[in-house]
C-alpha cells in the first residue's frame, strides 16, 4: 500500500498531479481542495495517498491531510459511493465542514455536489452519522444549518454563496443569529 508520497511536483492538471518520487512519477487523483494547497511546479510536495484497487485497474487519490483521507476511505465504505463521488465531495467540502453537515442533517448542502441527488444525499447523510463518530454536542437535531440554507436559497443566493457563508460560523448558534451573520458575510461579499 502507498500511503504517502513525498517529491518533486512535475504537473498539476484539472483533476490530478504528477509527482516524481525518486526518478519515478506518479500520477495521483486529488480533490480541487488539495490542488489549491500544493506548491508549485518544481518544487517539493506531500500528498498523503490511498491506492483503489479495482478488477482494470490501481488508481492513486492524494489529499493534503491524513483527516481527509481517512474521510475518503469511509466514503468509500458507503454503498454507492465511489471514488469520483468521494473526490467531487471532498473538492466541495473539508472533513470538518463534512461533519457539520452531517452533524445538522444538511441535504441541501451535499446536494450542491455534483453527482449526489437529493435521496442519494439523505441515503449519505444516514450512512454516514454512526461511522462519522460524531459527539452529541454536535449534533444538530433541529436542522439549524439547513433551515438557514433554505432561507438564504429563498433568498434567491446560490448554493456556493451560502456555502462560503455558512463554513466559518459556530455550530451552536440559533437560527436567527446563524442567518443573520450569514447575510453579513454575504453583504460583505457584494461590497467588494
Amino acid at each position: 500500500m502507498i500511503g504517502r508520497l513525498r517529491g518533486t511536483l512535475v504537473r498539476l492538471d484539472g483533476e490530478s498531479v504528477v509527482i516524481d518520487v525518486g526518478g519515478v512519477g506518479y500520477e495521483v487523483a486529488v480533490p480541487v481542495r488539495t490542488m489549491v494547497d500544493l506548491p508549485g511546479v518544481g518544487e517539493d510536495a506531500v500528498v498523503h495517498t490511498h491506492l483503489h484497487v479495482r478488477e482494470d485497474q490501481l488508481a492513486l487519490f492524494g489529499f493534503a491531510s491524513t483527516d481527509d483521507r481517512d474521510l475518503f476511505r469511509l466514503l468509500l465504505g458507503i454503498s454507492g459511493i465511489g471514488p469520483k463521488v468521494a473526490i467531487a465531495i471532498l473538492s466541495t467540502m473539508d472533513a470538518n465542514e463534512l461533519r457539520g453537515v452531517v452533524a445538522s442533517d444538511d441535504v441541501a448542502a451535499l446536494t450542491a455536489v455534483p453527482g449526489i441527488g437529493k435521496r442519494s444525499a439523505q441515503k449519505l447523510l444516514l450512512e454516514l452519522r454512526p461511522k462519522l463518530e460524531l459527539p452529541d454536542a454536535e449534533i444538530d437535531p433541529s436542522g439549524t444549518r439547513a433551515q438557514v440554507r433554505a432561507a438564504l436559497e429563498g433568498l434567491g443566493y446560490q448554493a456556493d454563496e451560502i456555502g462560503g457563508a455558512l463554513r466559518d460560523l459556530p455550530q451552536d448558534l440559533s437560527v436567527e443569529d446563524l442567518l443573520r451573520r450569514s447575510l453579513q458575510t454575504l453583504g460583505k461579499g457584494a461590497d467588494a
